[in-house]
This record gives C-alpha cells, sequence and structure tokens, in this order.
C-alpha cells in the first residue's frame, strides 16, 4: 500500500466540505473529496494541485453502498491509508409538513442520515484492525432542535447524532475518534448571501461562519490527545444567539 496519509471528505461542495479538505492538505494529507457530481469536484482537486497539495475528486453517491463500498477500496488501493474521514452532507430542505411527501422524507434521510451511516460503517472497517484513526460528523442547529418546517431534515440530523454517539462509545476502546460537529449559524455561502435577510447586517460584524475557519475545528479535532478527546463540538459566531 502507498504511504501517504488520507483525509476523506464526502460531501465536499463548494464551503464546508472544500475548506475542510484544504485545511487538511495544508497538514500534508493527500485529501480525497466526494460529491455527487464528479466535474465540479475534480475542477476544484486540480485547483488544489495547482497550489501544491495531493488531491483527488470522486464524483460518488453516497446513499449506494456499493458506490461507497468501492469508493474506500480504491482510495485504500491506489492512494494510501485513509486517517481521517468528515462526513459533510447535509440536506438542509425546509418544506411544510403538509407538503412532506413520503419520497421526499425518505431522500432526505437517505442523504443526511443513511449516507453517513454507510461511510462511517466502511470506516471503521477499516480504522479497527489499525486501531488508529478519526471519523468526524458535520451536524447542525437541528440536530438538537427540531425547527419549523424541518421535519424531515430535522429527524434526520437527529439520527446522525445519535450514530455518531453510538459510534464514539464502541470505536473508542480501539483507539478511533468519533466527533460530532453542531454548526448553529449561517455559514459563508452564495446560497446565504442571496437568501439570508440579515446577511450584509451580520457578515459586517462577523456574525458568519467562514469556512476557513471552520475547517480549522475539524483538523483540531484530529489532532487532539487520546487523553482529552472531544465528542461534540458546538460551532457558532459570537453574536449567535442560543
Amino acid at each position: 500500500m502507498n504511504s501517504k496519509k488520507v483525509a476523506l471528505v464526502v460531501g465536499a461542495g463548494d464551503a464546508i466540505g472544500g475548506a475542510i479538505a484544504k485545511e487538511f492538505a495544508t497538514k500534508g494529507f493527500t485529501v480525497c473529496m466526494v460529491r455527487r457530481s464528479a466535474e465540479p469536484i475534480k475542477a476544484y482537486a486540480e485547483t488544489l494541485r495547482k497550489d501544491g497539495f495531493d488531491a483527488y475528486g470522486y464524483g460518488v453517491d453516497a446513499r449506494r453502498e456499493e458506490l461507497v463500498v468501492d469508493l474506500f477500496n480504491e482510495i485504500e488501493e491506489s492512494i494510501g491509508e485513509i486517517e481521517v474521514v468528515v462526513f459533510n452532507i447535509g440536506a438542509n430542505v425546509p418544506m411544510s409538513i403538509l407538503d412532506t411527501s413520503a419520497k421526499k422524507f425518505f431522500k432526505i434521510w437517505e442523504m443526511a442520515c443513511f449516507s453517513g451511516f454507510l461511510v462511517g460503517r466502511e470506516a471503521a472497517r477499516l480504522m479497527t484492525p489499525r486501531k488508529k484513526g478519526s471519523i468526524i460528523f458535520t451536524g447542525a442547529t437541528a440536530s438538537i432542535r427540531g425547527g419549523s418546517v424541518f421535519g424531515a431534515f430535522a429527524s434526520a440530523k437527529h439520527g446522525l447524532r445519535a450514530l455518531a454517539q453510538s459510534m464514539a462509545r464502541e470505536l473508542g476502546p480501539h483507539n478511533i475518534h468519533v466527533a460530532h460537529v453542531i454548526i448553529d449559524a449561517a455559514v459563508e455561502t452564495q446560497w446565504i448571501r442571496d437568501n439570508h435577510p440579515d446577511y450584509e447586517k451580520l457578515s459586517a460584524k462577523d456574525g458568519v461562519v467562514q469556512p476557513a475557519d471552520l475547517a480549522k475545528n475539524y483538523v483540531m479535532l484530529h489532532e487532539q490527545p487520546r487523553n482529552a478527546w472531544t465528542f461534540e463540538l458546538d460551532v457558532r459566531p459570537w453574536v449567535e444567539k442560543w
């Protein structure tokens, strides 16, 4: 096997996931980034390579078990040992319970919870025999509080948090750090810039989470000594009410 140490980020979009991957790359990791659409993530990987980092992009639907299994096997066989896995798929879709079809509910659960199970399980299967590694799940306000018109999303994020708790208790004794990051705030993205009613006001007073700053927390979690591991990290800007 290649001797490279690998950080795998599943759900590496234009903001949080991409920033997490870049931060691990600055720490000497080869980064493997995944999203459903191959073209944009391959383009971002090329951008990182031009900046001197070792990066790869994959188009994978993380809801499909066979594709997730194949992804882990391919990276291990052709690139290196996966040391860090970050699950960062969101599915933050608001809709009234009156308009939520079974199909929509199931799709959101698949994206935000079931795919987290598939990714977490494959990471655990590789890391347990080695007795090392970090598995980090990205949560949201909905992980702990079900807001109005976010029933499907909240149920999925609550489920992901419960999965992370269970995995942390099972895998901790095997020297595998499982962590859950709750992001309780607006994050600097094009969607927030276009849709948040208070974006300009919040941004002016440093009230919007910057992906690059957020990403440092993920590296910190991986680098923590095992006598002081954090399971849940609750992140919000200084002006956010909670």
